[in-house]
């Protein structure tokens, strides 16, 4: 009943564009139960799975992802951590050299396709299997197969004995359905990068020791509390374990941490939505853990109002990984923090649950979009809880992406993330570069209209995958700008943005202030022209390619001037008053288009020196 009803929700939110272009997407349910040894960090479990094709082809075989198969000497992972062009900052071991009872390792065995054994081909952390049976268009079939593993020591993301203490983080754990979309299988090998899922609900039942507490994606079935697995009506017992039921609906991930030594704390949410935290009990970061918790409603209620609802009931911080990593319904994070930085990358984490749990891309083809976007919001986000009213909330993303401009190792933001040359251009461009394509986007069409097309965005493409066309389309919509030359330039190309003040001359007792475009990718531009008596204005100037023009946003004269067509090199501006009159001439004061040379964006009269104080 709940798989009807979000799927009727799902398609009638659709708007008109998605509808149009014929968009479908699969869907799986899995039902899983692990059995694990917190002794040995070994795991085993069953998984059976209902597999949808709600697309217009027939499929014959399906992948898996086996994520942990990376954690070990020899991996694709291992050999591109040592052969990148740059150190990759996010791992701190050799893979190669760590001991066979600390690698990863996941397996797979007894896999059928309704009843009917299959056969299956590993390659790295990809499995392969072939059909007895064709799937036709919109049939499904029931895959089951047994599973098990060795949970890796901590390196990335996931493991067990982190640093801090936390005995397991359980992060793409499971034989994972890859996804199948208009691209075909995204079937890509894990090399630390980002994820791809299929949508459905998840039935886990998780047997592991009774004096650990376990945090996971989902609702609690059994136990009724979190209790050390004694609470409430305890769950069967299978020597000395407990078994954790968890159900997650309309996700396309389930993760899970556990420890012997978490405390677990709720917290009111906005909107009926429970706050879970769970936490070391260590005395050094309690205080911090418990101011966390209103913060964290303070921050969802921020989303809700700027994006829109979180559409579950419940939402975990859960202390662990190496960092903090984005699941469903759930976050690990590193708890061994600063107040602000806890704070932080709690707000980051959190937003994540928009961007990318609900409008869930293809991080491999458009992580931009996820940590860019995501990068963006919770700057904003922790600006405002946090009080600290900064300027330019957003500085340091424009200064991270600009050292990308001009380091001569940029490389498209279009590039697939397992392709990137340097690490450091990877990171700059989804985290960086990804917040200023939407904070330079309402310098185009404006704030309000920014504000109301990611709400809508949201709105019309949440439980999908969008992609940045569709983004585009919705920018479109709401502001009446066209938008492809944006979309195209910022992340098909390494064009940068540079527009300066070449000359400016008095013909007629007018001011003609000449601007050239050094850079290759055409921007509108607003030039604040101030006046020696006081007054100021802005010479808005369109550029043809957006067949239209944003609202004034300032508090002052707003001239609106012809449009400047991209193949002229230069634009001449005419402002009625010599040029004796003006102060200054500065180019986007706001200071939100990332021009890559901000010295030739301003001009300042030169003031005549007192005599007196030159003959002293």
């Amino acid at each position: 009943m709940l798989r009807t009803f979000l799927f009727s929700f799902l398609f009638i939110s659709f708007s008109a564009s998605v509808i149009s272009q014929n968009y479908w997407q699969q869907s799986v349910d899995y039902q899983m139960t692990v059995n694990m040894d917190v002794n040995s960090f070994e795991y085993s479990g069953e998984q059976k799975l209902i597999y949808s094709n709600n697309s217009p082809d027939t499929i014959n075989k399906v992948f898996y992802h086996l994520y942990f198969n990376a954690f070990k000497p020899g991996s694709e992972m291992a050999t591109r951590i040592i052969s990148g062009k740059d150190k990759n900052k996010r791992f701190s071991v050799d893979i190669n050299a760590i001991p066979e009872e600390e690698e990863g390792r996941l397996e797979v065995s007894n896999v059928k396709q309704e009843g009917e054994s299959l056969s299956a081909e590993y390659s790295g952390t990809i499995l392969e299997v072939s059909l007895k049976s064709p799937l036709l268009p919109g049939k499904s079939t029931t895959i089951t197969l047994d599973f098990k593993g060795q949970v890796p020591k901590m390196i990335r993301r996931a493991g067990r004995d982190s640093k801090e203490g936390v005995a397991l983080s359980m992060g793409q754990w499971y034989p994972k359905m890859a996804e199948y979309d208009y691209d075909g299988w995204n079937a890509e090998p894990y090399i630390g990068r980002e994820f791809h899922g299929v949508w459905g609900d998840f039935d886990v039942t998780i047997n592991i020791d009774k004096n650990y507490v376990v945090a996971a994606s989902g609702y609690l079935q059994t136990p009724l509390d979190y209790g050390h697995g004694y609470g409430g009506k305890k769950s069967k017992s299978k020597k000395g374990k407990t078994s954790w039921r968890f159900i997650a609906p309309m996700v396309h991930d389930f993760t899970w941490a556990a420890d012997p030594d978490f405390i677990h704390d709720t917290y009111p949410g906005p909107k009926g939505v429970t706050l879970h935290f769970f936490y070391k009990n260590n005395p050094d970061i309690i205080d911090n853990w418990k101011k966390l918790q209103p913060k964290t409603a303070e921050l969802m209620r921020f989303f809700n109002n700027t994006i829109g609802d979180y559409p579950y009931k419940e939402y975990n911080v859960v202390h662990g990984g190496d960092g903090g990593m984005e699941y469903a319904m759930l976050t690990l994070i590193t708890g061994n923090r600063k107040f602000g930085s806890l704070v932080g990358v709690t707000a980051h984490e959190l937003a994540h649950s928009w961007f990318q749990h609900v409008l869930a891309t293809n991080e491999m083809k458009h992580e931009w979009m996820d940590e860019g976007f995501t990068s963006y919001i919770s700057k904003l986000a922790v600006d405002k809880i946090l009080e600290e009213n900064k300027v330019f909330p957003l500085s340091g993303s424009y200064s991270s992406y600009l050292r990308l401009a001009l380091s001569g190792f940029e490389q498209p933001q279009s590039t697939n993330a397992n392709r990137y040359d340097y690490n450091m251009a990877y990171e700059s461009t989804a985290y960086s570069k990804g917040a200023v394509f939407l904070a330079q986007l309402g310098y185009v069409i404006g704030q309000e209209n920014l504000s109301n097309t990611i709400k809508e965005y949201y709105k019309s493409h949440k439980f999908t995958h969008p992609t940045p066309n569709d983004f585009r389309r919705v920018a479109e919509r709401v502001s009446g700008i066209q938008l492809k030359w944006y979309l195209t330039d910022w992340t098909q190309t390494t064009n940068q943005i540079d527009y300066g003040i070449k000359e400016i001359n008095e013909v007629d007792k007018k001011t003609h202030i000449t601007l050239n475009r050094v850079g290759s990718m055409p921007m509108p531009l607003d030039v604040l022209i101030n006046f020696s008596d006081g007054s100021n204005q802005i010479q808005y100037i369109p550029i043809s390619l957006m067949r239209g023009e944003k609202n004034n946003p300032y508090k002052i004269s707003w001239t609106i001037n012809k449009d400047w067509a991209w193949s002229m090199p230069e634009y001449l501006l005419v402002i009625d008053r010599p040029k004796d009159d003006i102060v200054s001439v500065i180019i986007d004061p706001t200071g939100y288009m990332a021009d890559v040379n901000r010295k030739n964006n301003e001009f300042f009269k030169k003031l005549k020196r007192d005599k007196a104080i030159e003959k002293k």
